[in-house]
């Protein structure tokens, strides 16, 4: 074990942590070694038996000490690796009863937006693309596939598609891309939007910053115009860690 980690569990310091459960002891000692900069994001944990032995306290003690300072956010353990101290992550609420960009959303909370772009250009339709945009034969589409970030936190991956003749150059879009369609003429008015429960897989994960098999949201969005043409069709998976929609309920007139 460590210099560094043999002071955060000496038996001595958890002792002087005052009355309570031993297992609270080790999590608050734990606790202050991260929020004190001692125990830093991507740092390791000494395997549950050595912390034990080193400490002189049960396995059990220190399972649950750690299982809550993962059910906390502020650790995460991964099969076959160990278990690592986490950067806390800042969640983020999106109100259900606004039709806003993510751009957007994020500047009325005060963070800073950003993407990076993985696809940006015209092309051939899927056949649901086709489908749900109303396209005719020959029509082209235009896919915006980014990664969502707020102040520097990888948040959502944001897959959007939209008729050719709505954003003939989805190269233009830098930022908002509500803002571009404004400037068109073509904002959309109104939505729905599906949101349901899901894993992170894959490359997903990789890009999301997460655990292949990590809890997500996957959101379906549909847009329309005022004429009630289909504007967009979008799929967005963000990070359930990081991200709550909050809906306002009101009782229905009498």
């Amino acid at each position: 074990m460590s210099g560094d980690m043999s002071t955060i569990l000496s038996p001595e310091r958890l002792q002087a942590a005052g009355t309570g459960p031993l297992y609270l002891k080790l999590r608050q000692a734990i606790e202050a070694a991260i929020a004190g900069g001692q125990l830093k994001h991507g740092d390791a944990l000494p395997p549950e038996r050595e912390i034990a032995d080193f400490a002189g306290i049960s396995r059990v003690t220190v399972r649950k000490a750690v299982d809550d300072l993962v059910e906390a956010g502020l650790l995460v353990r991964r099969h076959g690796s160990g278990t690592f101290v986490v950067k806390p992550v800042q969640r983020v609420e999106q109100s259900l009863s606004l039709l806003t960009s993510f751009t957007e959303d994020m500047a009325r909370r005060g963070l800073k937006a950003s993407s990076r772009w993985l696809d940006r250009g015209l092309h051939l339709p899927s056949p649901e693309e086709a489908m749900m945009l109303g396209l005719a034969g020959g029509g082209r589409v235009a896919r915006l596939e980014r990664l969502r970030i707020a102040n520097d936190l990888p948040l959502a991956l944001e897959r959007a598609s939209l008729s050719a003749d709505v954003l003939p150059d989805p190269g233009a879009v830098a930022g908002s891309l509500y803002e571009a369609l404004a400037r068109s003429g073509h904002r959309p008015v109104r939505a729905v939007q599906r949101i349901s429960a899901c894993n992170i897989r894959g490359q997903d994960a990789a890009l999301l910053g997460v655990q292949a098999g990590d809890a997500g949201l996957s959101i379906e969005r549909i847009s329309y115009l005022a004429s009630g043409r289909v504007v967009e069709f979008t799929r967005s998976l963000y990070r359930a860690d990081a991200y709550d929609f909050v809906a306002e309920l009101t009782l229905p007139q009498s």
